[in-house]
């Protein structure tokens, strides 16, 4: 998984959902993704469809899921955000 994902665009789509997505409990919500982060804003966290990204310091970042389906699903919507929301 290492190398697969371009971390600015994982922070682009974080970005958009705190900036358009609803306020939830932990963080906001857009689009059924979730965008939230620790408690001093070092690690953000993206979550979804059974899947949770957290992208760290050093733009390093992990991925977890139960099924491989799931995790291109949300890849996929991940995408779209990014995609429907240019500035």
């Amino acid at each position: 998984m290492k190398n697969e994902l371009d971390p600015t665009h994982l922070l682009r789509a974080f970005e958009i959902v705190t900036e358009y997505g609803e306020e939830i409990e932990d963080g906001h919500r857009l689009d059924g993704i979730d965008a939230f982060s620790d408690y001093d804003g070092y690690t953000i966290y993206l979550a979804g469809n059974g899947v949770q990204l957290r992208v760290g310091f050093h733009n390093t970042y992990d991925l977890d899921y139960e099924h491989e389906n799931l995790k291109e699903q949300f890849l996929k919507k991940v995408d779209a955000l990014v995609k429907n929301y240019k500035k």
